[in-house]
C-alpha cells in the first residue's frame, strides 16, 4: 500500500524542477505516491516532460498562489488564501495525505501548519528537530533549529519533551540523553533564557544531563540538545557551511600532487561515505513537532536528492504514531 505525501512544487529556491525530479526519484525508490501542489498550468507540462510517457503514482493539485522566501509569514499566511503551503496542509488534515513537505519560507510553514492542522494540546510553539550525525555513529536531535526565533523557558521544556520522545520512537534510543545549549557546561552558564530553563528541565523525569556545548552536538555526548531557534538555526547553518569547507579543502588537496591523485582513487569509497553522511541533502528535511499532522521543512536550496529523502523522511514519520505520543507525554509530564 502506497503513502500519500503532499509536496509543495513552489517551496525550494529553484521550484519546482527540484520538487518534480525529487518526486519522480521518491516513487520510483519508495512506497509512496506523491500530490505535487502547485499552479496546474505551470506544473502538468513539466511533469509530463520529466516522465516523457512514463506513468508514476505522481498527481497534482491546484494552488494558485504560493508564498516567497522574502515574504513576512504573518502577512502572506493571511492573505494567501489558496497558497501551496495551505492547500497541501489541508490535504493532511482532511486525510488526503499523510504528510507534507515544503522547503519554503520556514516561518510561514509554521504559521500555516499551526493555523491549519493546530497545535497538539501542551505545546505553545511548535519545533523544528533535525536529526545530525556524530562521531560516535549515534545521531543526535537538535531542536528548535529555526520556527522560533524567541523563546520563553517553557517552551524549552516543551521542546525537550518532544525531542526525547521523537529520539525514542523513531530513532530507537532506549533513554536519550538529553542537554542544554549553552556557553559552559556549568549550571549557572548561558543566559538569562537558559538559566531559568534549567531547572526546569532538572524537574522533568527525564535524563537530563545539564547544560552542553556546541561541540556536543556532534561528539555523541547527548542525544537531544534543546535551544532556542535562532541559536540552532545559527548553529545549523554554521555547521553546513564548515562541512562544506572540509569537503573542498580535501577535495582542493587530494587533486594537488599525482601522489595525492593516487590515493583519492584508493580512498574514493571513503570519501564517497564521507560526502554522504555530511551532505545536507541526505537529511531530507526537519519534522515540525508539536502541530496535529506531520508537516517536515527542508532547506531553500533543496535539490532534487534533497526533496526524495524529504518524502522518505515524512513517509517514515508518518509510520511512528509519534503525534500521538507527544501528546499523551505532554499532558502526563507538563
Amino acid at each position: 500500500m502506497l503513502t500519500d505525501i503532499a509536496v509543495d512544487a513552489m517551496g525550494a529556491d529553484k521550484a519546482p524542477n527540484p520538487e518534480i525530479c525529487g518526486a519522480i526519484q521518491a516513487v520510483r525508490e519508495l512506497p509512496v505516491r506523491v500530490l505535487l501542489v502547485g499552479p496546474q498550468d505551470r506544473l502538468q507540462p513539466l511533469l509530463d516532460t520529466a516522465l516523457a510517457g512514463e506513468r508514476l503514482p505522481i498527481e497534482i493539485v491546484h494552488a494558485s498562489e504560493h508564498i516567497g522566501m522574502d515574504e513576512k509569514a504573518a502577512q502572506a499566511v493571511r492573505n494567501k488564501k489558496d497558497s501551496s503551503m495551505r492547500v497541501g496542509l489541508k490535504l493532511v488534515r482532511e486525510r488526503q495525505a499523510a504528510a507534507f513537505l515544503t522547503a519554503g519560507n520556514t516561518g510561514a510553514a509554521m504559521a500555516t501548519a499551526k493555523m491549519v492542522l493546530g497545535a497538539l494540546p501542551g505545546v505553545d510553539r511548535p519545533a523544528l528537530a533535525m536529526v545530525l550525525p556524530t562521531t560516535a555513529g549515534t545521531p543526535c536531535v537538535l531542536l528548535d533549529v529555526g520556527a522560533n526565533v524567541d523563546c520563553r523557558p517553557q517552551n524549552l521544556v516543551q521542546f525537550a519533551v518532544m525531542g526525547e520522545l521523537y529520539a525514542r520512537a523513531v530513532l530507537k534510543v532506549a533513554r536519550p540523553r538529553v542537554g542544554l545549549l549553552s556557553i559552559g557546561e556549568e549550571e549557572g552558564k548561558g543566559n538569562e533564557l537558559t538559566s531559568e530553563a534549567f531547572p526546569l528541565l532538572k524537574a522533568l523525569p527525564l535524563h537530563f544531563i545539564g547544560n552542553v556545548e556546541g561541540r556536543d552536538i556532534y561528539n555523541g555526548n547527548a542525544d537531544v540538545i534543546v535551544c532556542d531557534g535562532f541559536v540552532g538555526n545559527v548553529a545549523l547553518k554554521t555547521s553546513e557551511g564548515l562541512t562544506r569547507l572540509v569537503r573542498d579543502m580535501l577535495k582542493d588537496s587530494l587533486r594537488r600532487t599525482v601522489t595525492a591523485q593516487v590515493g583519492a582513487l584508493l580512498s574514493r569509497k571513503a570519501f564517497s561515505t564521507f560526502k554522504r553522511k555530511t551532505d545536507p541533502s541526505e537529511y531530507g528535511g526537519a519534522p515540525l513537532l508539536g502541530v496535529r499532522g506531520i508537516c517536515i521543512v527542508g532547506h531553500g536550496s533543496s535539490n532534487d536528492r534533497a526533496i526524495r529523502n524529504g518524502i522518505r523522511v515524512a513517509a517514515e514519520f508518518a509510520q511512528t504514531g509519534v503525534n500521538s505520543l507527544i501528546e499523551a507525554e505532554l499532558t502526563e509530564r507538563i
